[in-house]
Parts: structure tokens; sequence; C-alpha cells
């Protein structure tokens, strides 16, 4: 798992520097997306289904994926960022990771 992230991320170096990454973290129960600048080091906008907002809804599924994505798409843009690089941390583009993107991208933000 450690070297699909690894390689992810170097492609993602080479391709465009000085642009923000959107991380996405998915554990068998919750779904965390953070807005990363990696020139500062610091993180611009973070949601995750763990938020007393998300709490009510099951923190494992599409929809609460869904909820996440566009809820860091709104807090970007609201700190300034619009163009992002979708980082996928070594997960597949499929189900969960997929939702949230295609949340962010509904919300906004492009990737």
């Amino acid at each position: 798992m450690e070297r699909r992230k690894q390689r992810t991320r170097n492609k993602i170096r080479k391709g465009q520097v000085g642009c923000v990454r959107l991380s996405v973290f998915r554990s068998n129960k919750h779904i965390y997306a953070q807005v990363i600048n990696d020139d500062k080091g610091s993180t611009v906008a973070a949601a995750s289904s763990l938020e007393k907002d998300m709490r009510a809804k099951n923190g494992s599924d599409v929809d609460s994926a869904l909820a996440v994505g566009k809820l860091v798409a709104e807090r970007a843009i609201k700190a300034g960022v619009k163009d992002v690089i979708f980082d996928r941390g070594g997960y597949r583009f499929h189900g969960r990771v997929k939702a949230l993107a295609e949340a962010a991208r509904e919300a906004g933000l492009s990737f």
C-alpha cells in the first residue's frame, strides 16, 4: 500500500509544481479529505465523516462520501482554492473515492 501511495504522489509532483492537492483517506468506517498546500506544508481545508454534522449518517457509505466531497470543496473555495490535483492515495478510483471526487467537482473544484 505504501509503495502505491508513493507512486501516486511522485506522479503528482512531476505533473504540476506549486499546485495544491486534494488528498483522500478511506478507512473501513469513515472517509477523510484534505486540501494540502505542499509548498507551504499546510492544510487549506479539511472534511471528514466524523464531524458532528455527518455523524447522524453512516460514515462508511457512498452517501457520506458525497457529503464529505461537497463540504471539502465548499471550504476550499471559501479559502480561495479552485484548482487542485486529486491524490487518491493508492486507492482505486472506484466506489467511495470516486463519489467524493465527483461531488467535489460538482461543488466547484476543478481537477
